[in-house]
Formats: C-alpha cells, structure tokens, sequence
C-alpha cells in the first residue's frame, strides 16, 4: 500500500502529484499574443514512492518536467517524470531504495555506487537539448520535444568532476554555457569545477578549485571575464550525516566570501581573489555585472537562514523575521588591496525571493529585474507557503534605472512559483516581451499558467491558462523561441 507522510513536505498543495500526461489546448481567458512561440519549461520535486525512511524533504522528490508550448495563441500541456538512474531503479523495485537528502547512509545496499540525482531543481534548454538539473551528479539531458530522458552527461568523458549546477548561465556574446559542480570530489569536499560549455553543447574546458569551506553553491553570477561565486554557510560534513542530520545546517559564526575566478582554461587557484564580509544568508542571484575594476553582485539577502529545513547547527531556533530577503548589491573593487566588500546596498525594499532577469543581459549592466515577493500586508486565507515553507503571494519588478517598483498580489489564496521572461525578439528592447509563471490555488487544489506584459505587471495578467492538474511548489524554469525546437508536429 501506497502511504505518504502526514508532513508539511507531503500534504496539502504539496501532496505528491504523481502525474504524467498532456493536456492539448488548454483553456484560456485573456488572449496570448502570436508573437509568443516557444516553450516554457519548468521542473517539481515530486516521488513516485514514499520515503524509505519514513519522512523527508520535499527537495527530494523525484524530477517531474513540465512543458507549455504556445502556438498560434494556444498552449499544450506535457509532463513527464525525468528518468533518472535512481527513477528507474525504485519504480523496477515497486518502492523507494534511497534515503534521506543527500546522504546515502540509509540508501539500500543494491543501489551503491549510483547517482542519487533526482534532476528535480531546474530545466534548462541549451544545445538542443533539455537540461535537467539537480547539483549532486551531473546533468540529465531529455528531448525537447518529447521529454524522453537520454540519461547522464560527462561530455564524452571530458567531464572528470562528479556534480553540475543547478543554475548554470548562457553568455549573452559567445552563446557558451557556464557552469560549476561543488562536492566535485565526492561528497562534502570542498573542491569545485568551473565549466565552459560551447553553443553546441561541447565541453571546452574544466578548471578545478577549491573553496573556503564546504557549503551549498546553489547559484552564481557571471561577467564577461569572471565567474562570480557567493560562499555563505549553508554547511555540511560527513560528521551530520553519521548523526543522521539533515545535509545542510546554517552556521551564523562563518563569514561570507564572494570568489572572483577568471573564466580562463588556465585559471589557477592563485588567480582567484577571495573578498570577505559579516554573516548573512544569500542564495539565488539576480545579476553580477563589472564597471571597470569593480564587480556587482546582485542577489536576495537576508540577517539569517531562510530554510528551516537546514537548522541552525547551534541549536538557535528558526527566526521567520530574521529570514526576510532584500535584493541587494554586494561591490567588489578588483584594485583594492583589501580583502573587505567595497560596499553592501538593499536596492529594494520588497521582501523577494527567486529574482529573474531578461537573460540576454546575463552578466552585463541590466535595467529590469522580477522576484517573488512576500507581501505581508496582503490577507492570507488557506495558501500554504512553497518549499520553503514562505508565502510568495504577489510578483513584483524592480527597474534600476529608474527605482520604480511594481507589484501584482495574487489574492489571499494564491501562491506563485518563480517567474520566467520571454523576449518578444531576439532583438527586441530589454524588457520588452512577456512573463510567465505558475499560479497554485489552493482553493482548488490545481494551477494555472500566468502571462503579463514584463514591464507593465501591475495591470495583472494578459492570460491565464488553467491548467486542470495540481502542480507541486516547482522550483525553476526557463523559455525556449520556437527556432530552439524543432516543431511539434501538428498530427
């Protein structure tokens, strides 16, 4: 018999979705613009079986992508489960054979040696293919069109670290992916990869570095010349997973690091500047860009740890206020002596999480900026928070150029998950085209699928598809223009 966990991970909109099918034409109110040809992607955290040790994260759930192709004004429905070596393994079994997050201490004994990878934290579309991503192995691609999975990558065995990132960066001017794997040695090292990745999917050069201490690398910035990498003490050693421990703990004794590493073939560790400053928490990054020999970091910010999941490794409590993130720059000066932030500036005062940018501006100076937001001074009425556990009820933009802000509130029983921009050209103005993001009412228990004009997202959305499925707390997605695909067939 099937039974899940009574857990906040397992419940409520959470409850395992367990679905995989398509719906064609999905109903729509409002009008979605011929213009808008491609497809949106995203991934969910979702097990096929319960855990195998009575209770876990809902982070670990196995890889389920979702697929919306608009067309012509219209937009289809797919998902389908990623193929995942441990996938396949539990569903040949008929139940689950790993343990607990990122600790293979509880796993069955018939699957060591496996990639534990769930492929569960981002679907990113580059060199024809569909990247699903999770950051302890490498990456899985599928097909872009059909979603068959074609299994693990190394690049022809050019790949000689053991993780991918989760949140890898296209460059604006060369096409070329850019990535890391933390943990590249094995499991809570503190050794790191630097990728580059060609237009074709080719891997160019791997560069290894180690890092002040071992934490999770969640995301990154880059520049034209650097990888910019955030070291904030989201901690984990073998010690807590002998203990049965959750991986990650927050350590608020730890300084914070932000890493300068040339993207060169020949970067050494030499070459790597390592500026320091206070403890904070910081994970997803909005943008980094250079102006002459200084670096700016964009990036959420909060006073303490945001997952209460990852506990405090002193024991303190989880503080819901201290968790609060600002968007804020964090500037480095490439000519300074010191090893102290030039400066620390909020740049907003929404509290947000999950910050996106029209991507052909990755690593360069950029005006337009989205987040989820949590409005606290919104009603709230039977909608639970995301994986995180927090209430993202309202999309909110930020224009640097200007310091206006928006913000579009869902309603007091709606909660969104992670917003994507679609440009309406390849040529078209920063900013101008669309952004689209799933809706979860919990009302209702299903989703829908939002469209607004990016910078006019105060007047709400354009479109809304309702999808007639419930969609678990996704984690990220990404747009790809019909010339990435090759079309649908219309039979």
């Amino acid at each position: 018999m099937t039974k899940f966990p009574d857990t906040p991970s397992f419940n409520g909109f959470n409850t395992p979705s367990r679905f995989e099918g398509e719906v064609l034409n999905l109903d729509i109110e409002g009008e979605v613009p011929a213009e808008v040809d491609g497809a949106f992607y995203r991934v969910q955290p979702d097990p096929q079986f319960p855990p195998r040790l009575g209770d876990d994260i809902a982070f670990n759930g196995d890889g389920s992508v979702s697929m919306f192709r608009f067309q012509d004004g219209r937009i289809d429905f797919h998902q389908r489960w990623v193929r995942t070596d441990k996938f396949v393994a539990e569903r040949k079994a008929g139940k689950a054979l790993f343990g607990a997050y990122r600790n293979p201490i509880g796993d069955d004994p018939s699957v060591e040696g496996m990639y534990r990878g769930t492929a569960n934290t981002n679907a990113y579309v580059h060199g024809g293919k569909l990247w699903a991503l999770k950051e302890d192995s490498p990456a899985v691609l599928m097909d872009l069109n059909t979603l068959e999975t074609e299994g693990y990558t190394n690049f022809e065995g050019k790949m000689t670290g053991q993780t991918f990132t989760a949140h890898p960066k296209i460059d604006p001017d060369t096409g070329n992916m850019v990535a890391i794997g933390y943990a590249a040695s094995g499991l809570c090292t503190d050794d790191v990869t630097y990728y580059e990745i060609d237009a074709q999917g080719k891997l160019i050069h791997e560069v290894w570095f180690k890092v002040p201490y071992y934490c999770m690398m969640h995301d990154f910035g880059i520049t034209p010349d650097y990888l910019v990498l955030h070291i904030v003490p989201s901690i984990g050693s073998w010690e807590r997973l002998e203990q049965g421990l959750p991986h990650f703990g927050f350590d608020t004794t730890k300084p914070v690091y932000l890493g300068i590493i040339p993207r060169r073939a020949d970067t050494t560790q030499e070459d790597i500047r390592w500026f320091k400053r206070d403890n904070c928490f910081a994970s997803h990054v909005m943008n980094a860009f250079q102006e002459g020999s200084k670096i700016h970091f964009d990036t959420p910010e909060a006073k303490n740890n945001m997952f209460p999941f990852f506990p405090d490794v002193h024991g303190a409590p989880f503080n819901p206020m201290e968790a609060a993130s600002h968007l804020t720059r964090w500037t480095v000066d490439m000519n300074s002596n010191s090893e102290e932030f030039e400066s620390v500036e909020q740049l907003t005062d929404m509290l947000g999480e999950f910050p996106r940018i029209d991507e052909r501006f990755q690593g360069r100076k950029y005006r337009y900026g989205w987040m989820l937001v949590m409005d606290m001074s919104q009603p709230v009425e039977n909608a639970g928070g995301s994986a995180g556990g927090l209430i993202m009820n309202t999309l909110g933009m930020v224009d640097h150029e200007t310091g206006k802000e928006q913000k579009w509130w869902a309603g007091p029983v709606t909660t969104l998950q992670e917003p994507c921009f679609i440009p309406r050209s390849p040529d078209a103005p920063e900013g101008d085209g669309w952004i689209v993001m799933v809706a979860n009412r919990h009302d209702e228990q299903r989703s829908d699928l939002l469209l607004f004009d990016a910078t006019d997202i105060e007047k709400g959305p354009i479109a809304r598809a309702k999808i007639p499925v419930r969609l678990r707390f996704g984690l990220h997605g990404n747009w790809a223009d019909s010339d990435q695909l090759a079309l649908l067939d219309a039979a």
